[in-house]
């Protein structure tokens, strides 16, 4: 059984609408825009822009806003800490990481906080991409 959308249903329909249809991206990724200037660490808006932006194949600004996007949770797990930590604090964490095997050699950590580790992720996937259609043109 194959199911159809109501708005797709009512395209079929009526040709006039499936332009407006699909002019349904273009303003969403400006609404998600707005909400991203108003809340920078809006996680669910980033990733919705990013599909947009995927989908669009505007590989740029997908690249753009995942840069930015890290930017800005990195800057929020730091506003996290309190205080700063002293020396014997940071030497005990990165002695425990390095036990646990949760750090490399030199003691910084492997894992990173979600959502950066998927944007991170993302960010590599995109950029191989990148890659493989500039040497396809």
């Amino acid at each position: 059984m194959k199911i159809v959308h109501n708005k797709l249903k009512n395209a079929k329909k009526k040709p006039g609408r499936i332009a407006a249809n699909l002019s349904v991206p273009v303003e969403s990724a400006t609404e998600y825009e707005k909400i991203i200037r108003k809340d920078r660490y809006n996680e669910k808006a980033y990733d919705r822009l990013m599909i947009i932006y995927r989908k669009n194949k505007d590989y740029a600004k997908e690249l753009k806003l995942i840069e930015a996007g890290i930017r800005a949770f990195i800057e929020l797990f730091n506003k996290a800490v309190k205080r700063k930590p002293d020396q014997k604090t940071i030497r005990l964490s990165r002695a425990l990481l390095k036990l646990t095997g949760l750090s490399d050699k030199k003691g910084n950590p492997i894992y990173q906080r979600e959502p950066i580790n998927k944007w991170t992720k993302r960010k590599s996937i995109l950029l191989s991409r990148m890659k493989k259609t500039k040497s396809i043109a």
